[in-house]
């Protein structure tokens, strides 16, 4: 049986929910105010050892995917909507993927589709995806799917079932 605690921990997952395009500003950030930003939704979705200690994102991570061109260059020192719904897909997908590959997921999602559309729709299929992770549930409607969705399909369903193995039985997050 369940502990108390592990039932808590599997109510914060199931309520997991990501920004949707109209929710993250629209208004361009200093890259400390998009760090601000990603962390209220992030960080409680980040492995570590000392949860006071970790640190989702940083400002040389950020760099970093501007200069291997996961994201675009700022303008003016300044961050878009776009950077920040980049931000948080790679974060996402960086905790199963090596950056090289989610670079070209990315470019696969932005190819038949616009970046809003893209983001939100990574944005449902995660939180299904976690959901039906930690409820048991499995998927039912994949046979008329295009291979783009399903691809997406099962990138997050990756990082739902190391989630699920970290909350759920490691409790290491």
């Amino acid at each position: 049986m369940m502990g108390s605690s592990i039932l808590n921990r599997e109510k914060e997952i199931t309520d997991f929910h990501l920004p949707r395009w109209k929710d993250i500003p629209d208004i361009e950030l200093y890259l400390d105010q998009v760090i601000s930003f990603l962390e209220k939704y992030l960080s409680h979705y980040v492995e570590g050892d000392n949860e006071k200690e970790v640190n989702c994102i940083t400002k040389t991570m950020v760099n970093n995917y501007v200069k291997h061109k996961v994201i675009k260059p700022p303008v003016n020192k300044k961050y878009n909507r776009e950077h920040i719904a980049y931000l948080i897909v790679i974060f996402i997908l960086k905790q199963v993927y090596s950056i090289n590959d989610i670079k070209q997921l990315i470019q696969l999602a932005i190819e038949t589709s616009s970046v809003e559309q893209a983001y939100n729709q990574f944005c449902f299929e995660l939180e299904k995806a976690i959901l039906y992770t930690f409820q048991g549930k499995a998927y039912s409607d994949s046979k008329n799917m295009s291979q783009e969705r399903y691809i997406l399909r099962n990138v997050v369903q990756t990082y739902a079932s190391k989630l699920y193995a970290l909350k759920i039985y490691l409790n290491k997050i």
